[in-house]
């Protein structure tokens, strides 16, 4: 996949709109870990995240979406998603499978994984948040959802998530 193929962050949030998924944009400095959001996001509501780009050694990979403050387990998690030894995802594979580059993962880079080859996994308790915070492929900007809206919107481009307990 080339770059003009992959999906922008204004592609992306045009998708939304066609989608009819509402959503609320912010602009901000870049934030590249959950440290850098915590202190330069403010007083930003709702649930925010982290994202994890993870691969297995036969090659399959896992987009991992959960609360910023969950606790994660690879070696749990690994035998949780029968996954065997995870690690994360080195950042060509990242962009030749989502798009993005480290510090700016989100479960919208989903879009650009037009082989289908990322599982995306939500971590069940961050659905209780509401909105829910996500760079749009760029850690210049959050956008706030809803829960519902983030399902649906993977649903939407073959991504049906997974859900998991952490």
């Amino acid at each position: 996949m080339t770059s003009p193929d992959l999906f922008t962050p204004d592609t992306l949030l045009a998708e939304l709109d066609r989608l009819e998924v509402s959503y609320t944009r912010h602009h901000h400095p870049p934030m590249r870990t959950v440290e850098d959001s915590k202190a330069l996001r403010g007083d930003l509501p709702g649930g925010h995240c982290k994202n994890l780009f993870l691969r297995n050694k036969k090659g399959r990979m896992w987009l991992l979406v959960a609360l910023e403050d969950a606790a994660i387990d690879l070696k749990d998690l690994g035998a949780r998603l029968d996954a065997g030894r995870l690690s994360f995802g080195s950042p060509e594979r990242l962009m030749e499978n989502l798009g993005v580059v480290p510090g700016a993962v989100c479960p919208f880079g989903a879009i650009n994984d037009r082989e289908g080859g990322v599982q995306v996994v939500l971590h069940r308790q961050m659905l209780d948040h509401d909105p829910l915070n996500y760079h749009p492929l760029t850690n210049d900007q959050t956008i706030a959802l809803n829960p519902a809206d983030l399902v649906r919107f993977l649903e939407a481009i073959d991504h049906p998530p997974a859900f998991i307990d952490l």
